[in-house]
């Protein structure tokens, strides 16, 4: 379903992405972990066409993206929960939701906010509440589920997991589970929390100063030594 072919990334003269190759299968769950600064974030920001590459190739569904506006790619059905969340604070969580919605159709509208509750029960009692006046784990939640509001194909998550209490962080964790397996959504996942991650995922991805290091299913990373020790503390 995505394909990332060989791509160069630079913030002016700062080269953040080097020659990175990356395949999402449709139906997938595949995670990138990495040291702040790996260039993780700036994947996703290059894969939703801002910045675009300087090199290289982006590829969505067969269709070659790279060089497409940020709201045309949304349009062909990728979206985004960025990392910080990024909300609407003085809107309330209902507007937040419909602010996601914009991009697609506007029959899909209802059926999207009847999941987004179903999926995140709490958003409904909030609805009407200011985002900005929302937790951080309600924050994160919101911020997914109006990436989801587009009723995308593909979803891009960008450390869900930060800052978040471990009930929260298993919540949301969860969620993406779900959502997986009973709609079938493909998601790329960034996140620094690399034991629940490559437990969740199928395949997963290493990155080092820019460029992809190592590959595997979930499992295999889960257990090579290396990961364990520069990632999962010992293991824990």
């Amino acid at each position: 379903m995505l394909s990332v072919s060989g791509v160069h990334t630079y913030y002016g003269q700062v080269q953040a992405l080097r020659g990175v190759d990356i395949e999402v299968k449709q139906g997938e769950i595949v995670t990138l972990i990495g040291a702040n600064g790996a260039g993780k974030s700036t994947l996703l920001m290059t894969i939703s066409g801002a910045p675009h590459p300087q090199q290289g190739r982006v590829t969505f569904d067969g269709q070659d993206i790279t060089d497409l506006p940020p709201h045309e790619i949304v349009r062909l059905g990728i979206a985004q929960s960025p990392e910080g969340r990024r909300i609407f604070p003085r809107m309330s969580v209902y507007e937040n939701l419909q602010m996601g919605s914009v991009p697609s159709r506007s029959d899909h509208f209802d059926e999207a906010l009847e999941q987004a509750y179903e999926l995140f029960p709490i958003l409904k009692e909030r609805q009407d509440q200011r985002a900005g006046t929302l937790s951080g784990g309600e924050q994160q939640m919101l911020a997914i589920a109006r990436a989801l509001m587009s009723k995308p194909r593909l979803l891009l998550l960008d450390e869900p997991s930060l800052g978040l209490a471990p009930l929260v962080v298993r919540q949301i964790f969860n969620v993406i589970k779900e959502i997986n397996e009973r709609d079938g959504m493909t998601v790329f996942l960034v996140e620094q929390n690399a034991y629940h991650a490559l437990k969740l995922a199928h395949r997963g991805y290493v990155m080092v100063t820019g460029n992809i290091s190592m590959s595997g299913t979930g499992k295999e990373l889960l257990d090579n030594p290396e990961i364990r020790a520069a990632y999962l503390e010992g293991g824990h």
